[in-house]
């Protein structure tokens, strides 16, 4: 008979007894949850007469600025709506959005893009908001570059390229304005917020438009 043979001295953890014992016993299962198989267990989900649905407005009324933070008084009251969609107003009934549907001219009838081919409008449009009137930029929250007086804008194949493909935060245009707005707000920004004299036109823009524009696109 062969003995078990030792490590280093040490004599060895498993005896001949143990691997016997493990013969005759044989495969061996340990109960548990993933062992259980009964298919017509009562479960939470099974007793469910109909399948669930979810209550938009219950959330809203119980959500973490509801329920969360109510006394237990106030939970025992009848439950009111926190916010009432059915409330709102339509964009297109709704006076003080009006202003913004002229703005954004497309947006009036569901198209997305501009009408405008004035390089000025487009500009106070899709660029003053962050780069502000007067093309001064901004920082606070974000950092945006003031494009007066800058000299990036000497050249106009620069800008329209930012303006077609984007430029780190900056997103593209490149499917919301046509070549020739394009070239109009290129123009604006080139010749009325600096000094420069070349002109920009919509073959310029042709040169540089490409099917897959690396920024992101607003109007999708």
């Amino acid at each position: 008979m062969i003995k078990p043979r030792s490590f280093n001295g040490l004599k060895p953890f498993i005896s001949y007894k143990t691997v016997i014992l493990l013969t005759l016993v044989g495969t061996f299962t340990v109960s548990g949850c993933s062992q259980y198989s009964n298919d017509n267990a009562v479960t939470i989900a099974s007793q469910q007469s109909s399948p669930m649905i979810f209550d938009d407005q219950a959330s809203r009324n119980n959500g973490a600025w509801g329920a969360v933070y109510m006394s237990k008084e106030a939970l025992t009251r009848s439950s009111k709506n926190i916010v009432d969609v059915n409330s709102i107003p339509k964009m297109s009934e709704d006076a003080g959005l009006q202003k913004w549907l002229t703005k954004f001219e497309g947006s009036s009838q569901g198209k997305s893009g501009f009408f405008s081919t004035d390089g000025k409008k487009l500009y106070e449009d899709s660029c003053a908001g962050c780069h502000m009137q007067k093309g001064e930029g901004a920082q606070g929250a974000g950092y945006y570059p003031p494009l007066a007086d800058n000299t990036k804008m000497e050249s106009k194949y620069y800008i329209i390229s930012v303006v077609m493909n984007g430029l780190r935060g900056m997103p593209s245009f490149h499917s919301m304005m046509t070549d020739q707005q394009i070239a109009a707000v290129t123009q604006y920004v080139h010749s009325d917020l600096n000094n420069y004299t070349d002109t920009v036109t919509t073959a310029n823009v042709t040169q540089l438009r490409h099917d897959f524009p690396p920024g992101a696109d607003p109007s999708e």
